[in-house]
Formats: C-alpha cells, sequence, structure tokens
C-alpha cells in the first residue's frame, strides 16, 4: 500500500459516505496497550453510597464541513481505562444517554492487548449497551451520585452541548459540590450548563482538551479525519468563558475546583488515578 493511500479514511459501509480514520492515523493514533501501570491508591471505598455517572454518546456520525460523515462514538481508551480506577477504588458506575439508546464506541481504538481496559469494559459493557436515559436519572435524583463524568471521542460533540438534561445534570453535580471529570473532546458537554442562561456556570474555569490546531491540521492531513470538523471544540470553550490552557496534546491534566479535565487518550490513565483519589478524599466515607 502506497504512502497517500495508507493516508486515506477507510470507508464504513453501514453509512453513505462514511469514514473510519486511515491506516496510517490509526498507526500513529492507537495502539494494543495502553501506559497503565498499576492504581494510583490501595485505598477503597466501600460504603456502599456512591457512585458515578457516565454520560455517554449516542450518535455515531459527524458531519463534516465537506458532506463527508465520520465515524466515531466515545474513545474505548479515554472511556474504560479512567472507570477502571474508580472502579477499583470501589465507585459503583452507571451510564447513561441522553435518549436511553446505547452509547457508541470508537472500537476501531480498543487496546485488545489491555488487561485494565479490557476488565473495565467486561464490568461496563451491558451499562453501555443498555444505559439508563439521562432524563429519568433527573427525575428520579442524583443524589447518590459522587461525579459525572464526560468522556472523550469526537463523539461527545454530538448532541452532548446541546443537551438540556446533561445542563440540568451539571448545575446538580456544581451546586451539590459534586465532582465533574472529563477529557479529550468530552468538554463539549459543558457547553451545555450555558443553555439558556446568559453565562455559563465553567466561565472562569481552567480545562485541559484536545487542540484544535491538530484536528484542523494534521488528523485531517493524515486522513483520521475524512474532513474539517463542523466546528472548533477550543474555540467553542474558550467562547463560553472557560479557559483552555493547553495548545498541544501531551498527557496534560489539570484540576479547577471539583473539575478535573485532561487533554487526550494519553492523560487517560494519569486522570483516572487523580478522579479515584478526589473521590476517595472526598466520598471515601
Amino acid at each position: 500500500m502506497d504512502q497517500n493511500q495508507d493516508r486515506t479514511p477507510t470507508a464504513d459501509q453501514a453509512e453513505d459516505n462514511a469514514f473510519f480514520p486511515s491506516p496510517y492515523s490509526l498507526s500513529q493514533y492507537t495502539a494494543s496497550r495502553t501506559d497503565f501501570d498499576g492504581l494510583g491508591t490501595d485505598q477503597k471505598y466501600d460504603g456502599g453510597r456512591w457512585k458515578v455517572l457516565v454520560v455517554a454518546t449516542d450518535e455515531r456520525y459527524m458531519l463534516m464541513q465537506n458532506g463527508t460523515f465520520f465515524s466515531t462514538g466515545n474513545h474505548p481508551v479515554e472511556t474504560l481505562l479512567p472507570l477502571h480506577h474508580i472502579a477499583e477504588a470501589g465507585y459503583g458506575i452507571d451510564v447513561a444517554t441522553v435518549s436511553g439508546g446505547p452509547g457508541k464506541f470508537e472500537w476501531w481504538a480498543f487496546p485488545h492487548d489491555d488487561d485494565a481496559v479490557k476488565a473495565a469494559w467486561q464490568l461496563t459493557q451491558e451499562s453501555f449497551k443498555s444505559p439508563k436515559k439521562l432524563a429519568d436519572l433527573l427525575d428520579s435524583g442524583l443524589d447518590d451520585y459522587a461525579a459525572i463524568f464526560i468522556p472523550g471521542g469526537h463523539g461527545a460533540m454530538n448532541g452532548l452541548p446541546a443537551s438540556p438534561e446533561l445542563g440540568k445534570a451539571l448545575e446538580f453535580f456544581l451546586a451539590n459540590d459534586r465532582l465533574v471529570i472529563s477529557l479529550c473532546h468530552g468538554p463539549a458537554g459543558l457547553l451545555a450548563a450555558g443553555l439558556g442562561g446568559d453565562s455559563n456556570p465553567f466561565a472562569g474555569y481552567k480545562i485541559v482538551a484536545f487542540p484544535d490546531a491538530l484536528d484542523f491540521g494534521p488528523n485531517v492531513e493524515i486522513g483520521y479525519l475524512p474532513g474539517k470538523m463542523p466546528w472548533a471544540l477550543g474555540e467553542a470553550l474558550q467562547e463560553a468563558g472557560i479557559e483552555v490552557t493547553n495548545s498541544d496534546m501531551s498527557g496534560a491534566t489539570t484540576r479547577d475546583r471539583n473539575l478535573l479535565t485532561g487533554d487526550s487518550p494519553l492523560a487517560a490513565n494519569q486522570l483516572g488515578k487523580e478522579s479515584a483519589a478526589a473521590l476517595l478524599e472526598a466520598f471515601g466515607d
């Protein structure tokens, strides 16, 4: 296969004009194992009450500026590696989507030789396939959730930023001093907190997220994306008053008050450790 063909996005036969990342881009961005190097703590919560609410994307296809579809979803490393740390720290995990339909994954990025990610998938796969409906959870109450986790993958930019239900959930977690955890493209969900208001309640917070410079440059050039994205994540966050402090992808994490973020799949392991530690500190009894 020549180099030009190698960078051509791979057709997804399930949808007209839809594409997976090119073979070359996957060789640069995915691996069979993560950097998991053990748990960050031996401490474990055994109180039985506190859980973490995962808000997954239920939409696979992102319509790009050139009319193609990117076949996306939640990134498995960004989703499952933090959840492995959280589950091993003793916290229950519930999954919800806006529609109540199954969560979608970028399965082409699943690290099939990684025991930590596989363990988290084994634990949560039924919850992702048959999630709760976010509106129903709002009706029943969120009192037993210590944190909300919005994992990354470009699919997090589909639907979540415009979800009033996610906005209400985020407002609950802010108002009740619970944790908010996200990484990579997941912070797109933070935009939902500003729906219908004069300002976003996360305005003034500092985060790290996947950089626009990569999505609108190299990610198109190497065929990871089949075209330019419909909108720029970092630009939208900055317009909402949320300060994105990174300009590259290095595995950085940061915490501002009760908001914990990471910049990419490279941050998933460290963010998982920091999330487990933060949960144990605030909700360990």
